[in-house]
């Protein structure tokens, strides 16, 4: 396993139309508390705004939370930008939103994150 010498960056966006923020908040809570650098762009963002957000912070992961089905098209835009950015290397993460799953989904997060440190 490689050592990395700084933090993995993890880009936390809510695109689209979408306000339910409480299980990125809480994901993002979970990366801080592994020690991963957490970007929360807020909500309503669009995929160009996200692209942006992600070669400005220099980011390892852009991890979209969408509650409604609107991934099917909003992540291939976000995935089409970064690799037109020149940042194909970004991986790109999605979950959904459920209250009752929040913790569980915030720990397979960090655990998938931290084998690449």
């Amino acid at each position: 396993m490689v050592e990395r010498s700084a933090p993995i960056r993890v880009l936390i966006a809510k695109p689209g139309l979408d306000g339910h923020d409480r299980g990125a908040k809480v994901l993002a809570r979970g990366l801080r508390d592994e020690g991963f650098e957490v970007i929360y762009t807020g909500i309503r963002r669009t995929t160009e705004a996200i692209v942006a957000a992600a070669i400005e912070e220099d980011v390892d992961v852009v991890g979209c939370s969408i509650l409604s089905g609107a991934h099917v098209t909003l992540l291939p835009k976000v995935v089409a930008g970064l690799r037109e950015a020149g940042a194909s290397n970004v991986l790109v993460v999605r979950s959904e939103e459920h209250t009752s799953e929040l913790q569980s989904h915030s720990d397979l997060v960090c655990r998938l994150l931290l084998e690449k440190k």
